[in-house]
């Protein structure tokens, strides 16, 4: 058990105990536990047990706990209180504006224990009968559970991605000899997945038969044409199986969404997925370049493979430079040297440094005072590390109207100027509009970042007018973020195409908080090539004397 599960051990112990109402100052020293432990730079597992007990915030009972979840990977605690909270109460906690006290409010005074429930109590209008709720509070929560209840056992692609390979290689060891590979939306990358899908080269009834064998797995449904499986985690599976000479009709069949499918057979006819050995044949005889499993979302990509005119799909390899990370001179994990050594190490020829803006107080924003004294840091690193590069660069805040965080002669110190809207989010798309349409006018905006400020399954973000703001990007010359987060994956990719196709310049962004969050531009690659994006589209494909290239020729432009 490493660190951030002790920690979270903690925090949800604590929440449950205000919950319970049960004592405040043991509650306190467990959310403070949670705290400390969750700073550490070693793990806990490493520390002699005497040192344990020595760390802040960590006291004979809680050094015990943690003893207790190192030996033996649980929590008699814990597992006291969650046999105590209704599943429905764990559900509440993980709304928005849900806190502790809410929840015991709502549990104890109105006797509700599950989220449906409380849903209709929020349409009967009746929190606004509690202390504490407001008109606004119910609605914002209603929201929420709206929300969450329509996001329910659906995955980021990252959260799933481990368990779908580990799927695919357990069937290949059930099937050895026989083609196994994953299909559906997992196999287009779309962000989101609501079920893994799976093609076998072998009859249904010897695949039924079989995987009775894996653990884990509960058998929901069994039709002529695939098995319905669930996973003990929630995963929905479904199982396709075919003779071995219908393997390539087979995956093609159900990798292809039924918009494109439809276009396919349109132009192609169904004739051409006949006796075929596999998918390169398939668009051979239908004459048409081989279409990646990416893109095959619509009908549209069929016009371009039909005139082999499709674009040269951007690799990870192609990414030359990490832009938009953070350090601890604001909200990151790791120090601005550390974060730049590990970049060169990693083969990446430069790191944009861009944290965060004062007004991002809760996250350590510098101050124009720890501005300079950064750039003074980043003047002797680039000394140390030459040819490597430290961009000096900022996340610097959209304000509520509009206006960047700093000064123009601050904003003038930086190599680039990232621009993000971090707070008052709920905004109406005629606010949203007029906030991120002065920020692109500035001329220090380099980069729009995260365009929606959406979180994946958590969060809609606020509504922009997308064919706006990136006619607004183009005619400024900013760059639109593609924020490789997997949880943001801000601009989606749905829009892509269409930005490339006015011209505008995109940038595959990590926003990494540590040096573990580098990895991210793997899933904002894999974004980009459902968008369509070549790395010629892509800023941080370029190399750094390009980079800087560019940077010198918009700053002339711009006349800053």
């Amino acid at each position: 058990m490493d660190n951030y599960a002790i920690a979270d051990n903690f925090s949800l112990i604590a929440k449950l105990m205000d919950i319970h109402g049960d004592n405040p100052f043991k509650a306190k020293s467990f959310a403070n536990a949670a705290f400390q432990i969750e700073k550490l730079t070693v793990p806990l597992k490493e520390t002699p047990p005497a040192d344990i007990f020595r760390i802040k915030g960590i006291g004979e009972s809680t050094g015990k706990i943690v003893m207790e979840m190192l030996e033996t990977g649980d929590c008699n605690a814990l597992q006291a209180y969650l046999a105590k909270t209704p599943a429905g109460i764990l559900d509440m906690m993980r709304i928005k504006g849900l806190g502790p006290k809410k929840i015991a409010t709502i549990w104890k005074e109105m006797e509700i224990e599950d989220l449906g429930e409380l849903l209709y109590a929020c349409n009967e209008n009746r929190l606004l009968l509690l202390k504490g709720f407001g008109q606004k509070t119910q609605e914002s929560i209603r929201q929420a559970i709206e929300f969450f209840l329509s996001n329910r056992e659906r995955y980021l692609f990252a959260e799933i991605t481990t368990f779908a390979q580990q799927l695919e290689a357990a069937l290949q060891q059930q099937f050895p000899g026989t083609a196994v590979a994953l299909s559906g939306a997992f196999r287009r990358n779309q962000p989101v997945i609501d079920e893994l899908e799976v093609v076998i080269a072998a009859p249904l009834e010897e695949i039924l038969e079989k995987i009775k064998t894996l653990q884990g797995l509960t058998i929901l449904e069994n039709t002529d044409n695939a098995i319905f499986l669930q996973h003990d985690h929630g995963i929905k599976i479904k199982l396709y199986g075919c003779a071995p000479a219908y393997f390539a009709q087979q995956l093609f069949v159900t990798t292809g969404t039924e918009a494109f499918l439809e276009q396919f057979y349109a132009v192609a006819g169904k004739d051409v997925l006949t006796g075929v050995n596999s998918e390169a044949e398939i668009f051979s005889r239908a004459n048409m370049a081989f279409i990646d499993p990416c893109l095959r979302e619509g009908g549209d990509i069929i016009a371009l493979a039909s005139q082999h005119a499709l674009p040269e799909l951007i690799d990870v390899k192609d990414i030359k430079g990490i832009i938009h990370s953070h350090s601890q001179w604001s909200d990151g994990l790791e120090s601005l040297e550390t974060m730049a050594i590990a970049a060169r190490d990693q083969g990446f020829e430069y790191l944009v440094i861009s944290d965060h803006s004062r007004s991002a107080f809760y996250a350590n924003g510098l101050s124009i005072e720890r501005i300079a004294a950064q750039h003074q840091q980043i003047d002797e690193l680039n000394a140390k590390l030459a040819p490597f590069k430290i961009f000096k660069s900022i996340e610097a805040d959209i304000l509520n109207d509009g206006s960047l965080d700093y000064p123009d002669e601050v904003l003038r110190s930086f190599d680039l100027v990232i621009a993000s809207v971090h707070s008052n989010l709920k905004m109406p798309q005629e606010k949203a509009m007029t906030r991120l349409l002065k920020a692109i006018a500035n001329p220090y905006t380099t980069i729009l970042g995260h365009m929606t400020g959406r979180l994946l399954l958590s969060r809609n973000g606020y509504p922009v007018d997308h064919d706006m703001i990136i006619d607004a990007c183009v005619a400024h010359k900013v760059v639109i973020e593609l924020n490789a987060h997997p949880r943001r994956l801000d601009i989606d990719w749905q829009y892509i195409a269409g930005a490339i196709g006015k011209g505008a310049l995109l940038s595959i962004d990590p926003d990494a908080h540590a040096i573990s969050g580098y990895k991210d531009i793997y899933y904002g690659t894999l974004a980009a090539r459902k968008g369509g994006m070549s790395r010629t589209n892509n800023l941080s494909s370029f190399s750094r004397s390009e980079l800087e290239a560019f940077l010198a020729e918009r700053r002339a432009l711009r006349q800053i």
